[in-house]
């Protein structure tokens, strides 16, 4: 590994985690603890980190991500509808990706048992799937971000661009009708997104009302790259007006 990749990977897992320890950073890279110690120092100096006793500790401005068991029970009921709607558009032998929102989630829930090929990043939706016999299951990998239960950083988009599915059922953090488009609390979860949407003919935005008007952190990608948002209340004239100058189909349920 060169030393630019080293200090990436460095960045993103303190990033993950919030802190991290000298002697976990040097097991994970396979490098001397010394070596490490030169690595947080240079990191600190270029304003990527910062150093703590024994360690570091990330600077991100990120918006920390909500527990995936907190997040389940808020607005169950509207995610629950959403999933149900965005299930009627799966047809027996689509390949499809998951996201790992817990409207995803709802969606494995309640998932047929017919031929389908399922990718995701989500180690609750591939546990969840894994009773069904006819559906092939595909986990991504990568590093673990323990608050979504969910695979980010490089292998798992390196993962992604193996793969190609017909559609892609995600949701996120906010989105903004003015400019902000599709946004994720932070970086590692949107930069994955971003790969999701290269590799899918139909992107499925899965997206109850508290997302909008919100404008998180990290970009994910503009609303042109959307093709159906399924939502649970009628969208506001202004919203409406806002969304006409696109080509997105719009399911209120």
């Amino acid at each position: 590994m060169l030393a630019a990749e080293r200090y990436d990977r460095i960045v993103e897992m303190v990033n993950v985690k919030g802190s991290m320890r000298v002697s976990e950073l040097s097991e994970r890279c396979r490098v001397t603890e010394e070596t490490i110690r030169r690595d947080l120092d240079r990191l600190e100096q270029a304003g990527r980190l910062r150093r703590s006793h024994g360690g570091a500790v990330s600077v991100k401005e990120d918006q920390p991500e909500i527990p995936y068991r907190i997040r389940e029970t808020t607005h169950a009921e509207e995610k629950k509808r959403i999933a149900q709607a965005a299930l009627a558009m799966i047809n027996p032998g689509d390949r499809i990706l998951l996201d790992a929102s817990t409207t995803a989630g709802y969606m494995a829930a309640n998932m047929p048992d017919f031929p389908l090929t399922v990718l995701t990043n989500s180690i609750q939706i591939a546990t969840e799937l894994s009773s069904r016999d006819k559906v092939e299951v595909i986990s991504t990998g990568g590093q673990l971000a323990s608050r979504s239960l969910s695979f980010v950083g490089p292998l798992a988009e390196r993962s992604l661009e193996t793969y190609h599915v017909d559609k892609m059922f995600m949701s996120c953090k906010g989105v903004h009708l003015e400019g902000g488009g599709i946004s994720e609390s932070n970086e590692l979860q949107a930069r994955l997104k971003q790969k999701m949407v290269g590799i899918s003919d139909q992107v499925i935005l899965l997206a109850d009302a508290s997302k909008f008007g919100v404008r998180a952190f990290a970009r994910v990608s503009g609303l042109n790259a959307v093709h159906m948002i399924v939502t649970n209340q009628p969208l506001e004239a202004e919203q409406t007006e806002r969304l006409s100058g696109y080509d997105i189909g719009i399911i209120t349920v």
